[in-house]
């Protein structure tokens, strides 16, 4: 499952990968900004407070929509 956050000014974290490790990656306006190794890192960038998890939504399988 795709895992994201977003915050206000257009940034959105993001899980990446950097030289084998895990990073999350901090975009703004879909520009990369900085991949941060921990999530005091992400802070300096974004108030953790202001981040939103982006939850896709997805039908259950076999589930048939009434109409």
């Amino acid at each position: 499952m795709d895992r994201r956050w977003v915050g206000p000014d257009g940034y959105e974290i993001v899980p990446g990968l950097r030289d084998g490790r895990q990073v999350l990656r901090v975009c703004r306006q879909g520009q990369v900004v900085a991949d941060c190794f921990s999530v005091a890192e992400v802070a300096a960038f974004v108030d953790l407070a202001d981040l939103c998890e982006v939850v896709s939504l997805r039908p259950r399988r076999g589930f048939e929509a009434v109409g």
